[in-house]
């Protein structure tokens, strides 16, 4: 059986040491502040600092990793004889899937004898992380690449994206809804209930006024949706006392253990903005 590296983006939102832990490797997608030079890396900033200064007004343009950045990190696997199955972020929300593909595509001609599988996990943030770490689960238990592919394809559809803002001003920037929309909601403290689709799109669920019903709506998604055993996954914009919060709250009524708490990172953030919150588990659909 041929070795094989399992691949992801830095969309998934899990931190660079715990794919570093699970062995995964992964290609950032990139921000730059309006009116500066610099980019940087998903992971080069910590989320506190980003998320304060985009409270201070800075606005962040993201971009999608590039066919060129694939081929090289790709190909070094490669060159060790080993094989590649990719997990990317949502095809409708970024070029990066269709970036993987592109760079696949060329290297298997020069490498014909290699694999390399691509999976459109139709998700993001810790949803797709959520991917990333079955497929880890399968090859530790012994998967062929083929059998870790379809395995995390047949769950895809399963693994259940909840969301909510802190404030609809960055959804509104990022045509998500109209500005008229977001100063109502604003001036109400209402906040939007989102979900990722099947198809990988958002959706607008829901509105809910305050915070703390916000958390009481997410929980009981899980608590009443999730399969028996469901690991929970949570991501959150520089709320982490509310994430700990909702995790307490879905423990104590279903015993489901929150296995990961993690950043939003600034390539996510920026489209949700600051008190993002976001909540994963594994349903019979989305």
């Amino acid at each position: 059986m041929n070795e094989y590296r399992i691949f992801t983006d830095s969309a998934c939102d899990i931190s660079a040491e715990l794919l570093r832990l699970w062995g995964v490797k992964f290609c950032s997608l990139n921000f730059a502040f309006d009116g500066e030079n610099r980019v940087y890396g998903n992971h080069e900033l910590p989320a506190p600092v980003f998320y304060q200064f985009m409270r201070d007004g800075k606005i962040a343009r993201t971009s999608a990793v590039n066919p060129d950045t694939f081929a090289q990190a790709f190909e070094k696997e490669l060159k060790k004889g080993r094989d590649i199955l990719y997990i990317g972020v949502s095809s409708p929300l970024s070029a990066t899937y269709n970036s993987a593909c592109i760079a696949a595509e060329e290297l298997l001609e020069q490498y014909p004898d290699r694999k390399i599988l691509t999976v459109d996990s139709l998700g993001a943030s810790a949803g797709m992380g959520m991917m990333v770490h079955l497929a880890v689960q399968q090859k530790k238990a012994g998967a062929t690449i083929e059998e870790a592919a379809a395995y995390v394809e047949a769950y895809k559809g399963r693994i259940c994206h909840w969301f909510t803002t802190d404030t609809l001003t960055y959804l509104q920037r990022g045509g998500r809804i109209g500005a008229a929309a977001a100063m109502f909601g604003n001036a109400l403290n209402l906040r939007p209930i989102l979900k990722v689709t099947e198809e990988g799109l958002l959706e607008n669920t829901a509105k809910v006024r305050g915070r703390k019903a916000t958390l009481r709506t997410l929980a009981d998604k899980a608590i009443k949706e999730a399969v028996d055993g469901s690991p929970i996954f949570i991501s959150h914009a520089d709320c982490e006392s509310d994430a700990i919060t909702l995790a307490q709250m879905i423990r104590d009524a279903r015993g489901l253990k929150t296995e990961v708490i993690t950043d939003v990172g600034p390539v996510i953030g920026a489209h949700a903005g600051p008190g993002t919150l976001a909540l994963f588990y594994i349903g019979n659909h989305r």
